[in-house]
């Protein structure tokens, strides 16, 4: 343990600190001033010195004075580089939250280009010449797919049950079962909105059984509507019970109220040959009656991060005309990409061939068997020791949480027979990829480092490969 300064040492340390006006005049620093500009690179210099000072106040032993000016490049490097960046997604993970959820494709690109670089039509009627509506873009495509009435878009699913209930049910009773008071992400749970949006929570039934004469026995002057909640992230299984769809809306149908259902993932409709049996669509949801739907833009969607409310024309008047819709309303961005995707949903072909989620959802074994054959010789031309293994994808973005989708991964072998050897390796390769400027994010599992090829595009192969041996060349 090192012995704590004393005031001469203090004093020394503070004398070797360079001047700001020093650091500013270094050939390094004055290439920086070129690039970057004069008040972006002063206030780094400023800050870098500032911090070792404070450093040496507290007793601490700083970065050395002759390597204030590389402490500052380095500054400079990291402010002024892109942290938001692409990522090669290795993980088997489909709608992978921490890597942007659902992937959008060519198409939406193409689509959305114009609208990106410009000027775009959207609070403007063309045909009218004058000002117009941004939902008019998305609501009748909407509607059309869901057969709702009507349709609004705000920036995400918890947003649109927040405005629901802060709408219809203020200061007023909502009733919901116990099974169905679930934390959707982020810590954000269901009773949380609801105090929230200023409704009174009522619960009924128990966590694994809700029958509907619970909601019966629950129904009060004071209610204002009956909810459901899908529990999308999780599956409970064994000794249940809940109401279908069908049967709460006619309960909320008979006594006058409306019936909200927050679906979650946002599966518009179901497309054939897909393996999403289990999951609940919005089209069917509002054939069984349901007065508003809830659901996720960048799940099953497999679109931009939105909150999208399907249902009665009158209901979503209401939620259009509300003081908060203002602040929950999305940009142009966003509702040229939804567009761009929604228009992919007109037929099956389609939505594989545009929508990245579903083309990944619909591949055979037999193909993900040659893309990982394809990554094993790729890698092996550069050297590198792996194995093809039997691999388990999932849907992720809390969707489908029980679903199982084979797959194959490309495992790398260390050549190391102790767990430890082979566990240090495989973390060593892993973090190493996440610092390269396109990052590759695959599996650590078992100790072994792994590929799966589910959610690897076949173009992204060669570069997985030669990053790869470039790390472990490097010394990963």
């Amino acid at each position: 343990m090192r012995e704590p300064m004393d005031k001469k040492e203090m004093h020394a340390l503070l004398r070797k600190l360079p001047s700001v006006e020093s650091v500013l005049n270094s050939v390094v620093v004055k290439k920086e001033i070129a690039r970057n500009g004069a008040p972006l690179v002063s206030f780094i210099v400023r800050g870098v010195i500032d911090e070792a000072r404070k450093e040496i106040l507290n007793g601490g032993h700083p970065v050395e004075g002759e390597d204030i000016v590389k402490k500052c490049e380095e500054t400079l490097a990291f402010m002024t580089r892109p942290l938001l960046k692409e990522v090669v997604n290795a993980t088997g993970i489909v709608i992978h939250t921490n890597l942007g959820r659902a992937p959008l494709g060519e198409k939406v690109l193409v689509d959305i280009s114009g609208v990106v670089r410009g000027y775009s039509n959207l609070e403007y009627d063309l045909k009218k010449g004058e000002r117009g509506h941004r939902s008019d873009h998305v609501t009748q495509l909407l509607t059309f797919l869901t057969k709702a009435e009507d349709a609004i878009v705000v920036n995400n699913n918890a947003a649109g049950i927040m405005l629901a209930l802060a709408v219809l049910a203020k200061g007023r009773e909502v009733i919901i079962s116990r099974g169905e008071l679930v934390e959707i992400g982020g810590s954000f749970r269901i009773p949380e909105i609801l105090a929230a949006s200023g409704a009174v929570m009522v619960e009924v039934g128990t966590t694994n059984k809700t029958r509907l004469s619970d909601y019966e026995k629950a129904l009060t002057p004071h209610t204002a509507l009956i909810m459901k909640a899908h529990r999308s992230n999780f599956d409970m299984v064994g000794f249940t019970e809940e109401v279908t769809v069908a049967d709460l809306a006619a309960l909320a149908h008979r006594r006058g109220l409306p019936f909200l259902y927050d679906i979650g993932s946002g599966l518009i409709r179901r497309p054939q040959g897909l393996p999403l049996t289990g999951e609940p669509d919005v089209a069917s949801a509002i054939a069984d009656g349901s007065d508003l739907v809830a659901f996720s833009g960048d799940k099953l969607l497999g679109g931009p991060q939105a909150g999208i409310v399907a249902g009665k024309k009158e209901l979503i008047a209401l939620l259009k005309s509300a003081p908060m819709m203002r602040a929950l309303r999305v940009d142009k961005l966003t509702l040229a990409v939804l567009s761009s995707v929604v228009r992919s949903y007109f037929n099956d072909e389609s939505l594989v061939r545009d929508l990245p989620l579903f083309a990944m959802l619909e591949q055979s074994e037999e193909r993900l068997e040659k893309k990982a054959s394809a990554l094993l010789r790729a890698l092996q031309a550069e050297n590198v020791a792996a194995q093809v293994v039997r691999s388990v994808g999932r849907c992720g973005g809390g969707t489908l949480p029980s679903l199982e989708l084979p797959s194959r991964a490309v495992m790398l072998l260390s050549g190391k027979n102790a767990q430890k050897e082979r566990s240090l390796f495989a973390e060593k390769v892993f973090s190493a990829l996440h610092a390269i400027d396109r990052p590759i994010v695959g599996i650590l599992r078992q100790g072994d480092m792994l590929f799966d090829v589910l959610t690897l595009a076949e173009e992204d192969i060669p570069y997985v490969a030669a990053e790869t041996a470039r790390v472990l060349r490097e010394g990963a």
